[in-house]
């Protein structure tokens, strides 16, 4: 189970990271904020949520959770940083099933379209999820990965 946990999330998913922090720390979760630090209407997504997925790269933090208004924005940043696999989710099935087949390394999540509870769910099962290491799926990965090494 991953124990170092980074975070990040602009004005809209100021709140939500606020408690995901909250609970998380009261998990017993190790949490690397990377901001925003305060609530701030004219920051944007790409400056905390670049800075996540490279430490999420680099094996700074075990895993990685972005919250932007709809997760849409957090995400696209997110995979822009060769490594990261970020994936917006808003439904249980794929918050474990994207770890252990694609093992996916950021949840993004939409603080306008979750509530914090279920907010909570998700990032429960995609922490406690586990990457198969199956054959085909270190294959698909491998796929991938040469399409941001072109």
């Amino acid at each position: 189970m991953s124990k170092r946990i980074g975070i990040a999330s602009d004005h809209a998913g100021y709140q939500l990271k606020e408690e995901l922090v909250r609970l998380l720390r009261a998990s017993a979760y190790e949490v690397i904020d990377f901001g925003d630090h305060k609530l701030d209407a004219d920051d944007d997504y790409p400056d905390f949520v670049v800075p996540l997925a490279r430490a999420v790269v680099n094996g700074e933090v075990d895993r990685g959770i972005a919250v932007c208004g709809s997760g849409v924005g957090a995400c696209i940043a997110a995979n822009k940083v060769a490594g990261a696999r970020a994936c917006m989710i808003h439904e249980e099935f794929s918050a474990r099933q994207g770890v252990e087949d694609d093992d996916m390394n950021v949840l993004c999540l939409g603080s306008r379209v979750l509530t914090q509870e279920f907010a909570w769910k998700l990032v429960t099962i995609y922490l406690a999820a586990q990457f198969s290491g199956a054959q085909r799926h270190r294959r698909r990965l491998a796929k991938v990965a040469a399409l941001e090494n072109k």
